[in-house]
């Protein structure tokens, strides 16, 4: 039986949106030198971007051109933050103007071969994963008065919610890795070239496409779920049909002798058309009939989870710690402004932590006009210092929770936790000793996204990634209608008829409104399949069903192997963050990695000259599957979009899925929706007037 509702709001968003102050504050994507001078700085000549999204998943394709201006060889080192989910298969560097794909080997394998390498003369690069935080490529040499051109592509899914897709090319780098930053300064500029291309392909219509921030965006409307985007300058972004020229590309806040600068992510919105009804689709990859393919369900529910309206409990959770400073006014503003939306029958806690927590309120206060006059100026009185204890934060805002009260804890963080206790299980064992729902709004390409998404996960909540260049409020009326409405908990999903293994996520938890479910996985034989989906509603047993063929045969999706694999390294990075690391399972993320050619915490990707490879018996697999790769890619350009649909005999759903232009409000989203627009919206509005009176 599902009692008290703890609705949970944490992120670094809501520090670094409430004035838009992040642009001042990050750092940036972009080659990395010393910070003393002890070697002179190369320089990012070109930067082009091109992007396929269709089937549920994008491939993201960087070509990028370094220039040695000196008259000596040197090493260059580019740095961009880890994209959300996304897996790199491909890092190709021009030999002798050639290109050459690269191999995965293991970590410490990889950087002793590009070492060896690189300390005898010889072309090299090799792509690294810092944890959560970034890739990092190095090339050497970049010989004297020359360029050196490297490609990188990564595959990442691409869901719908609320009936918004949303692609983000992360730029925008938080810089939470002080030992880095203490080291290495970032030159993000692009000097001559830079171009952001964007091909969305959707089986299903599209009425609207729209990029934030980016005035100069050339949008185009090819067909009725076709789109194409572009960005850039000159002849580095020239439209596909009739080689139309894009404008010059000179946004305001450009650094001198920049074209672009790569400081700030490039956000892709689509919106699906109206009224489309809930569905089942399904993308699969089985070149050989007798043998296992890959599989990619993906479940649109309809409009059927009702909304809901209770009384509310307010927890301010607030980060005062030092890196707090230079945000938190605008912070202390904006919570003053949300607690002049509660209702008189509201109730409110704040409690603050830095390196120790402590209750401003001591115990829940009633919202009247006079208590949040005077919490208001006490908050305002805060002066931000000492470290992060996050989890000491968490356990005193999850302390005294009514039970009879629907509550909602707002958690002000960026969730890197560097004092008191930081171990990721510690985190999960509090979560869970509660009966909580995590709603959680991650911000920053550094944040802790792993921790944040675990926590989530455990307490049957969701979380919602944002950057600085989203549209804040339209993220916030998606996650609106998720708390104000029900959701079906304990979701499981059962196939058969057909054979299928290595289900990922092996746990679902909770979908709520608008959500999409994502199960990929391996099949054995084609033929008619039975899925079932079960969960709870309101404690309710629900259960939605259909039947479809699942194909012998299918050429056209090879990256969904790719995607299979780093699903399933995620869901045993997780076990591990957990429960502690395990040899097995360090071994079987790291065979995972070394079979679908990825890029990971155990694996990196090493290019040499085709005669380095063959001296030292590297087998060339992963440039067998970039070819295959690129083959179907190739064929699905030269087609329209298609509809993966198929319960259309059977249909699982018997209503339209949600759309934020589907209505659907509640009396909850009144209270929940006032104060976030207050937190976050509003002193960025006001911060905006400000700058720009």
């Amino acid at each position: 039986m599902e009692t008290t509702k703890v609705w949970t709001v944490t992120g670094r968003a809501l520090a670094l949106c409430l004035g838009l102050l992040a642009g001042g504050l990050a750092q940036a994507a972009g080659l990395l030198t010393p910070a003393d001078g002890s070697l002179p700085a190369l320089a990012l000549k070109e930067h082009h971007v091109n992007v396929v999204v269709e089937d549920g998943y994008a491939v993201t394709t960087v070509e990028q051109v370094f220039h040695n201006p000196h008259d000596r060889d040197l090493e260059a080192i580019y740095s961009f933050p880890v994209p959300e989910h996304g897996a790199v298969g491909e890092f190709t560097l021009w030999i002798d103007g050639k290109p050459v794909i690269g191999e995965v080997l293991e970590k410490k394998e990889a950087r002793r071969v590009y070492e060896e390498e690189k300390a005898a003369g010889r072309d090299a690069g090799i792509t690294e994963k810092d944890s959560y935080k970034t890739f990092d490529i190095s090339v050497s040499p970049v010989r004297a008065g020359q360029d050196t051109r490297t490609r990188l592509v990564y595959v990442q899914a691409a869901h719908v919610d609320t009936g918004i897709g949303r692609y983000v090319y992360p730029l925008e780098e938080g810089g939470v890795d002080e030992e880095k930053l203490a080291f290495w300064t970032a030159d993000s500029k692009v000097t001559a070239a830079f171009s952001f291309n964007l091909h969305l392909k959707s089986g299903y219509p599209v009425d609207a496409v729209r990029l934030p921030n980016q005035p100069n965006a050339q949008v185009r409307q090819v067909g009725p779920g076709e789109w194409k985007v572009s960005i850039g300058n000159g002849a580095a972004a020239v439209q596909e049909e009739g080689s139309v020229q894009t404008p010059a590309f000179n946004p305001q806040g450009q650094q001198a002798g920049a074209v672009f600068t790569l400081d700030q992510d490039l956000v892709v919105y689509w919106r699906h058309q109206v009224g489309l009804p809930g569905s089942v689709d399904l993308v699969t990859y089985k070149p050989d009939a007798g043998k296992r393919g890959t599989f990619m369900l993906t479940v649109t529910p309809g409009e059927d989870l009702k909304p809901i309206s209770e009384g509310s409990d307010w927890i301010f959770v607030l980060d005062i710690s030092g890196s707090m400073q230079g945000k938190y006014a605008t912070l202390a503003d904006g919570v003053q402004r949300a607690l002049g939306k509660l209702r008189p029958d509201d109730r409110f806690r704040i409690v603050l932590f830095n390196d120790r927590a402590r209750e401003l309120t001591r115990g829940y206060v009633n919202a009247t006009a006079e208590m949040v006059k005077r919490y208001s100026a006490e908050v305002m009185r805060i002066q931000p210092h000492n470290g992060t204890n996050l989890y000491a934060g968490v356990q005193m805002g999850l302390d005294s929770i009514d039970a009879d009260r629907t509550s909602a804890i707002v958690l002000v963080t960026d969730g890197v936790a560097n004092v008191g206790e930081t171990a990721q299980r510690k985190f999960i064992e509090m979560i869970k000793r509660k009966d909580t729902r995590l709603f959680t709004f991650i911000m920053g390409n550094s944040a802790n996204r792993p921790l944040l998404d675990a926590l989530t996960k455990a307490s049957g909540g969701f979380a919602v990634s944002i950057s600085n260049s989203d549209d804040i409020v339209g993220q916030l009326l998606t996650a609106v209608s998720k708390v104000s409405h029900e959701a079906l908990h304990g979701v499981e999903v059962k196939i058969g008829g057909v054979k299928v293994a290595d289900l990922t996520p092996k746990e679902i938890g909770s979908l709520y409104r608008g959500q999409q479910l994502i199960v990929m996985g391996h099949y054995f034989d084609g033929g008619n399949a039975r899925v079932e989906i079960t969960g709870r509603i309101s404690g309710q047993p629900k259960t939605y069903k259909t039947e479809f063929a699942f194909p012998h045969q299918s050429r056209d999706n090879p990256e969904l192997e790719r995607l299979w694999a780093y699903a399933a390294i995620e869901d045993i990075q997780s076990e591990m963050e957990d429960f502690g690391e395990n040899a097995d399972l360090k071994r079987a993320a790291t065979d995972i990695a070394l079979e679908y050619g990825l890029v990971t915490d155990y694996t990196s990707m090493i290019v040499l000259r085709e005669e380095q490879f063959a001296a030292r018996h590297i087998q060339r697999s992963n440039q067998q599957r970039v070819a295959i790769e690129q083959a179907a890619q190739q064929q699905r350009a030269q087609s329209a979009p298609v509809s993966r649909r198929l319960d259309t005999q059977q249909p699982m759903y018997t209503t339209p899925r949600p759309s934020h232009s589907s209505g659907g409000g509640g009396g909850a989203i009144d209270g929940f929706m006032l104060l976030l627009l207050a937190v976050l919206v509003l002193p960025s509005l006001m911060g905006r007037l400000r700058s720009s009176g």
